[in-house]
């Protein structure tokens, strides 16, 4: 995207992208700015006093949390972007993904009228026919939405989650100009284009989308509890379906104590070991069983209920593991049991994709291979109780970032929330060890994947799937052929480095014209004081002087750009 397109698509937006630059800047971002020519949104003063060189070694604070409290300074949007970049250290470097999970999304509630007005807009009907009682007070407020208790007409308790008003625009603007920002850094910014930035601003885009609508996360709880229902260890509120919209999701109440408040829980008499247990054996059903889980399990979504029993809440962050992930579980599994590196190194590949930029897939494998050794042949000689599983995945997770071997999203979210989960539990439980907890789950992963009846679906599946390759040969081949008599095929060239060529000719010009301007004034200006025409100053037409002011600030102007381009 060029600078043009970028005005045309959002010059109605000038003041946030205004916004956005100028805390950008503040962050010691300017330098990002100046190289995609945004800096033309900002006024020339403001330009002057913001936009610098990259901070030096010896600032106080380095890019990463910088970019954190960017993220915090810009809002909603730009907070919600860095809790989904957080899950995705293949996305951004570890140090990166690591500072952005400390973000947090609690802010101030919005005005209890606006949440009705939301709330009888969406269900017709008056708060008072809904609800025999409303507390105006919400017991929770975030970027998104805010949760107030109230009671139904016929007594059950029940939460009312309300989102923002008009926080889908907030965020759907937010997220264009995203798009935009990041289209410009990728052609303007070589340095950034690994990244694929206009990649994951896409993938945001997809993520928020899913998470504004509660109709989606009202059919996630009523999944997860049913999964649930014929047990005793979880507890996933009723989702009131005819009281719930895009916007508003009505749900039973849960009471109980937060999972991190281990004071409390000892106090009402709860096992802590039965507690932790449960926990654990929760999620690991959900993902090696259900293949649905919760993926944001943070303390403020888990409760322990009065009966002992575990209560979730908050669905709007699903993760999903197809049977195909489940497959290749069981093989990484096995592949670690026997110390198969390689077989491990292909079930990696098989579980993510490789860089388009990897060529030499044998080359490639053979080097993953070795790392993978390298890393866990320490842990077979340690008890199990030595190993620590958030050290474990977060050492995986480097390697394959190492390789750039992108995993997808939904595997992302689960390492994300077995970390998590396993820092909370192990406050309850010191002793508390993953590898020991999720055998159970393992060992029927492992017996599923021998099942006659799945070997036969995968059987059927990979007939399947070469019948309709062997069937669709001959319809490529001909398109091919088609092509090519047509003269359709073509060449296509792609210029390394050009757009920073022609940006540094733009700059020279500008510099030029700049200079040339500002020597017609000295001129004009000289001619008008031996003229000695118009009003005077110390014996001076003013006419005159005001032009060598003027062609001074601009020579002035012109020396600081090209001394801060280092290209003196």
């Amino acid at each position: 995207m060029s600078f043009l397109g970028f005005w045309r698509r959002h010059y109605r937006d000038i003041p946030r992208v205004r916004h956005i630059l100028m805390v950008a800047s503040r962050n010691g971002f300017g330098h990002l700015v100046e190289q995609t020519g945004l800096q033309r949104f900002v006024s020339v003063g403001m330009r002057f006093l913001a936009f610098r060189k990259p901070p030096p070694m010896v600032h106080p604070l380095g890019a990463p949390e910088r970019l954190r409290i960017m993220f915090e300074d810009l809002g909603p949007t730009f907070i919600k972007l860095g809790q989904v970049l957080a899950c995705r250290p293949d996305l951004l470097p570890l140090e990166y993904a690591r500072e952005l999970a400390k973000l947090t999304d609690s802010v101030a509630p919005f005005p209890f009228p606006e949440a009705r007005e939301i709330i009888e807009s969406d269900l017709n009907a008056g708060l008072d026919e809904l609800f025999s009682r409303f507390d105006v007070v919400p017991v929770a407020a975030a970027s998104i939405a805010q949760v107030h208790s109230a009671a139904l007409p016929d007594g059950r308790e029940v939460m009312v989650k309300v989102q923002r008003p008009n926080i889908d625009r907030i965020i759907e603007r937010d997220t264009s100009i995203l798009s935009g920002i990041a289209a410009l850094l990728d052609t303007h910014v070589r340095e950034l284009q690994p990244y694929n930035l206009p990649g994951i601003v896409d993938e945001f885009a997809r993520t928020i989308g899913r998470e504004l609508d509660f109709y989606i996360e009202g059919s996630n709880a009523q999944r997860l509890r049913r999964n649930f229902e014929a047990g005793d260890v979880l507890v996933i509120p009723e989702i009131y379906p005819d009281l719930s919209s895009r916007r508003v999701l009505v749900m039973e109440r849960i009471e109980g104590i937060r999972i991190d408040d281990v004071d409390g829980i000892v106090r009402r008499g709860h096992d802590r070991k039965e507690i932790t247990k449960k926990g654990a054996g929760a999620f690991f059903k959900m993902v090696f069983q259900d293949g649905l889980f919760h993926a944001d399990p943070h303390p403020g979504n888990i409760f322990v209920l009065a009966d002992g029993r575990i209560g979730l809440v908050d669905f709007g962050i699903m993760g999903r593991v197809t049977e195909e992930n489940m497959e290749h579980f069981a093989n990484v599994l096995l592949a670690l049991a026997d110390h198969d590196y390689d077989s491990l190194a292909r079930q990696y590949v098989n579980l993510g994709f490789v860089s388009e930029e990897t060529v030499d897939i044998e080359k490639f494998q053979r080097g993953l291979r070795d790392d993978l050794e390298e890393l866990l042949e320490p842990y077979y000689t340690m008890k199990v109780g030595q190993i620590d599983f958030g050290v474990y995945v977060d050492r995986v997770s480097r390697i394959l970032s190492r390789h750039k071997l992108r995993l997808p999203q939904n595997l992302y979210l689960m390492d994300k929330a077995l970390i998590t989960l396993e820092g909370l539990l192990k406050q309850l439980d010191p002793e508390f060890n993953y590898f020991e907890a999720a055998q159970p789950y393992v060992e029927d992963l492992i017996r599923k994947r021998h099942q006659p009846a799945r070997m036969l679906r995968r059987a059927r599946k990979s007939l399947a799937a070469m019948n309709d390759a062997v069937i669709d040969l001959p319809r490529q081949a001909r398109s091919a052929l088609g092509k090519l008599l047509r003269g359709d095929v073509g060449v296509k060239l792609h210029h390394e480095g050009l757009h920073h060529l022609i940006r540094d000719l733009d700059k020279a010009s500008n510099r030029l014209s700049f200079s040339i301007i500002t020597a017609a004034i000295i001129v004009a200006s000289s001619i008008i004081i031996h003229s000695g025409l118009g009003q005077k100053i110390f014996d001076l037409p003013v006419l005159g002087l005001a032009g060598y002011v003027i062609a001074g600030l601009f020579g002035i102007w012109i020396l600081i750009g090209i001394l801060r381009s280092g290209q003196l």
